[in-house]
């Protein structure tokens, strides 16, 4: 099965631009969240999710009824088939769910037409929060929904293909030149160094560690074709074109994490969402995860998450609040990262945290300095033809590449 990210990095931009475009057309998404009639009693709150499977539900459902219970309210967890059709459909139409997730690739969307409540300066003590989750969640300056939780990138290294190449610990790279370095022993070896993901949630590590990214911070300016950024794209094209690094399609695999488990790679590139697919579907693989290799501008990683998104539109602003607030405690988030395997976007648990599950602790060591996925509107049809780029790297130049997202993003953006 495809880790979560790589389903929503792949989820068509229809819907959204659907409400887009109803919002242009006078839906009321534009009116003053405070217009909608509010109730103060007992609420009977709506609440949809995207859930990962059934663990998800039952931790989010047990969470929900825990929080009713002892506050009077009523809480329905509906896990959805399509959340980000639905939850587009449910906004477009007016009638949405009072809290659900957003994920961070969908988030600018709604929160630029109205959709969202901007009620981030709510929630208690907000700075525990990872500055990159918060800075993800940030829009016209405002925080607007809390981070549930988080992933990030890390490199996976199969001990026993390792051994085998005849590496030790003091051959994990930590730079780029050591990476090229190992890959090329493992490649006189006979195997295939490193399945990379073909994606910019994946590539996009590589520009992070040369200190570039594809937006500016505002997130309102393309700023992909910049020296750092071709210099990046240019060394993740000789890993490719040297066979140091084989997309999985090459590898016969539907994406990274498979071809890892499959063993036709030693080293893969995947998020914390591994552990259970490896579990779940090669389970005898021993593998251990470090940090990704610093770059010439130094560490780099991809961050995803989601927050607990609230209709403006809810009758019950409030409530929806403290049921946000109960579920981004520190001891809830423990719960859940317990029951199916999610990072604590608080960063008060981080030792309790890795003290629960050393072997994650790469990952939530990416936290200091992950990137966010792109954060502005529109950009979907942007992100598709880069994707389509990527895929094609091996025979394409890195510079046009790059030039053809920022025009693309800049007409998007009405720059």
């Amino acid at each position: 099965m495809a880790p979560r990210s790589l389903t929503r990095a792949a989820l068509a931009g229809l819907t959204a631009a659907a409400l887009l475009g109803s919002a242009a057309c006078g839906s009321g998404f534009d009116d003053s969240s405070g217009d909608a009639t509010q109730s103060s009693g007992p609420a009977s709150l709506q609440i949809l999710i995207g859930s990962s499977g059934d663990a998800e539900t039952k931790a989010v459902q047990d969470a929900a009824a825990k929080w009713a219970s002892s506050s009077g309210n009523q809480a329905t967890v509906t896990p959805a088939q399509d959340l980000t059709q639905q939850l587009g459909q449910a906004l477009a139409g007016g009638t949405p769910p009072d809290v659900f997730y957003v994920d961070a690739a969908r988030f600018a969307d709604y929160a630029s037409v109205g959709a969202l409540e901007p009620y981030g300066d709510k929630i208690s003590n907000t700075g525990d929060f990872y500055e990159s989750l918060r800075t993800t969640f940030t829009y016209d300056s405002k925080l607007y929904c809390a981070p549930k939780d988080f992933s990030t990138l890390a490199l996976q290294i199969n001990t026993d293909l390792w051994t085998k190449a005849g590496l030790t610990d003091a051959d994990v790279p930590t730079t780029w030149d050591q990476l090229t370095a190992t890959s090329r022993t493992i490649k006189a070896k006979g195997m295939v160094p490193l399945a990379l993901g073909d994606t910019r949630d994946r590539i996009g590590a590589f520009l992070v560690q040369n200190g570039g990214w594809l937006l500016s911070e505002d997130g309102k300016q393309p700023a992909a074709d910049t020296a750092e950024n071709v210099a990046a794209l240019t060394y993740v094209k000789s890993l490719v074109t040297e066979g140091l690094a084989r997309f999985p399609k090459q590898l016969d695999a539907g994406w990274s994490g498979e071809a890892f488990g499959k063993g036709a790679a030693v080293m893969t590139i995947e998020g914390n969402w591994i552990k259970g697919a490896l579990k779940n579907d090669f389970p005898n693989v021993k593998y251990k995860v470090v940090e990704l290799p610093a770059g010439p501008k130094g560490k780099g990683t991809l961050s995803f998450t989601q927050c607990w998104g609230i209709a403006a539109k809810s009758k019950y602003k409030d409530q929806a609040i403290k049921f946000v607030e109960a579920m981004t405690s520190g001891e809830q988030q423990m719960a859940f990262a317990t029951a199916f395997g999610v990072m604590p976007s608080r960063q008060s648990v981080r030792d309790q945290y890795t003290s629960a599950f050393p072997a994650d602790k790469p990952f939530i060591d990416g936290a200091a300095y992950a990137q966010g996925p792109v954060n502005a509107p529109k950009m979907d049809s942007v992100l598709q033809d880069l994707e389509a780029s990527l895929q094609g790297l091996a025979g394409g130049d890195p510079k046009t590449i790059l030039a053809n997202f920022d025009k693309n993003a800049k007409a998007a953006l009405g720059g």
